[in-house]
């Protein structure tokens, strides 16, 4: 999923809904044929389950061109193409009037048109809308947002470790509130740059350790045993895949955050973490979109072969 900014003062829009590998074998296809700078292409899951696949163009497109391109993909179904002009406006100034600011304890994400809203005793963070997952307004990052606030009345984690960090709002909330180092990384080196930007706005830039890999394969994170609170926010599937590696790293009486994925989701995410000893402690709901909270104390992991 894409949570962003169109490109620079786009023109004219293509919308298409369709199964999930197709979407993203159009995004892969289109992504190669235009220049991305006067093109940009995304695919994304809403809560119905559809994927849906968004194009945005600098200039009017070649429409039969772009339907004769994608048609060996999704055959006849590509005549539900939606092309649309856009109204001219200012994107970034439109965008941020979207972004109200939310709150999640004393946290306060907010985007720097806010800034006059933040109280005295807030832990303020400043995230604009970018070109990387997480702004603190969609219903996964804000469940991520609240369990923080959750586990910092439980007690005070020394380690906390962000997975599929995006633009660094659950990494900056902890080192903001503990004052303690915390490690953040993401598959995405886009994401990781501005996470990067975002710790350094927000005053957490010496606090805050990223790396660009995928789950725990780094060696900042891949210490076994060693993390109190753990966050992965991502999706489904690979949740389901980092189960083993996330488990190894947790600490014995830590705490695993998981969000990303659909409600239906749920049951395969928790069983796939029930086989590795983690037990669900808590789920909550918001907008479609679960979070879950675990703990060890489930089944007995599988024995590696």
């Amino acid at each position: 999923m894409l949570e962003g900014l169109p490109p620079h003062k786009p023109t004219h829009s293509m919308r298409l809904a369709a199964d999930e590998r197709s979407a993203k074998a159009m995004v892969e296809l289109l992504g190669e044929f235009f220049d991305p700078a006067e093109t940009a292409v995304a695919a994304f899951e809403a809560a119905d389950g559809r994927w849906h696949l968004e194009v945005y163009f600098s200039s009017a497109p070649d429409q039969a061109a772009i339907l004769s391109l994608l048609r060996p993909i999704v055959g006849d179904a590509v005549d539900a193409a939606v092309f649309a002009p856009i109204e001219v406006k200012d994107w970034v100034r439109a965008s941020l009037e979207g972004l109200k600011p939310v709150r999640a304890g004393r946290f306060l994400v907010h985007g720097s048109h806010d800034r006059e809203v933040v109280r005295a005793n807030d832990i303020a963070i400043e995230i604009d809308a970018a070109l990387a997952f997480g702004t603190g307004h969609h219903g996964t990052t804000l469940g991520c947002l609240l369990e923080l606030v959750a586990e910092l009345k439980r007690g005070r984690p020394r380690h906390v470790l962000d997975v599929g960090t995006g633009t660094g709002i659950l990494a900056i909330a902890a080192a903001r509130a503990l004052h303690e180092p915390v490690v953040a990384g993401d598959i995405d080196p886009v994401a990781v740059a501005v996470a990067r930007a975002n710790a350094r706005l927000n005053g957490a830039r010496d606090h805050v350790r990223l790396y660009a890999a995928p789950g725990v394969q780094h060696r900042l994170a891949a210490r076994a045993g060693h993390y109190d609170l753990v966050f992965a926010n991502i999706l489904a599937r690979p949740l389901r895949l980092l189960a083993p590696s996330l488990r190894k790293v947790l600490a014995p009486q830590g705490t695993l955050v998981l969000s990303g994925l659909l409600v239906r989701d749920v049951p395969g995410v928790v069983s796939a973490y029930a086989s590795q000893g983690l037990a669900l402690v808590r789920r909550a709901e918001r907008e479609g979109w679960a979070t879950l909270v675990l703990r060890r104390g489930g089944a007995a992991p599988r024995p590696s072969r």
